[in-house]
């Protein structure tokens, strides 16, 4: 399953200019050319990687930063290191929602959750999202059921794909593997 068919984070990508002022404001013009010569250098993993720390020593809170990492991550295969960030980016994204940090204790009414064009709820689902998809990966099973259970709860007319993940897990409990 890729990460276009999971609608996680990376996905959430596409619409960072429209809220970059609310999620870190602008990126400094050195960590944007970090990020520029990190896909530039895509294929030396350590020098691409050098550049994504180089611009998150620059912008350490900034969602594009943290997408960046993130997506480097994912594709790279690192998944427990795009785990790592994306529960960097689900603490980002409850505070920028004004939501606990404890996703268990986030409820359907304590942000926009209904709205797609929302973007700040709209991050924190695709961020959980994310999570839930590399808990499964990562074997975790269990948590990545409870974070889709939360998904549902939060976004009941599945905007976000949820059931797809929820399908996943299905399959998985019958041997097969997607």
């Amino acid at each position: 399953m890729s990460a276009v068919q999971t609608g996680d984070l990376a996905d959430f990508a596409l619409d960072v200019t429209a809220a970059e002022a609310v999620l870190g404001g602008g990126l400094p013009a050195e960590a944007e050319q970090h990020l520029n010569l990190a896909g530039l250098a895509y294929q030396d993993d350590a020098l691409a990687e050098q550049h994504l720390r180089e611009a998150q020593s620059l912008a350490p809170e900034h969602v594009a930063v943290l997408i960046g990492l993130y997506r480097f991550y994912f594709y790279k295969g690192r998944l427990a290191d795009a785990l790592g960030i994306a529960e960097i980016c689900l603490d980002k994204a409850a505070r920028a929602n004004e939501l606990p940090l404890d996703w268990r204790a986030v409820r359907p009414g304590d942000a926009d959750f209904s709205s797609f064009e929302a973007i700040l709820p709209r991050f924190y689902l695709f961020t959980l999202k994310g999570c839930a998809y590399l808990h499964m990966r990562l074997g975790d099973t269990d948590a990545g059921r409870e974070i889709v259970d939360k998904l549902l709860e939060l976004d009941p007319s599945d905007k976000l794909g949820a059931h797809v993940l929820l399908g996943v897990l299905e399959r998985m409990g019958q041997g097969d593997d997607d």
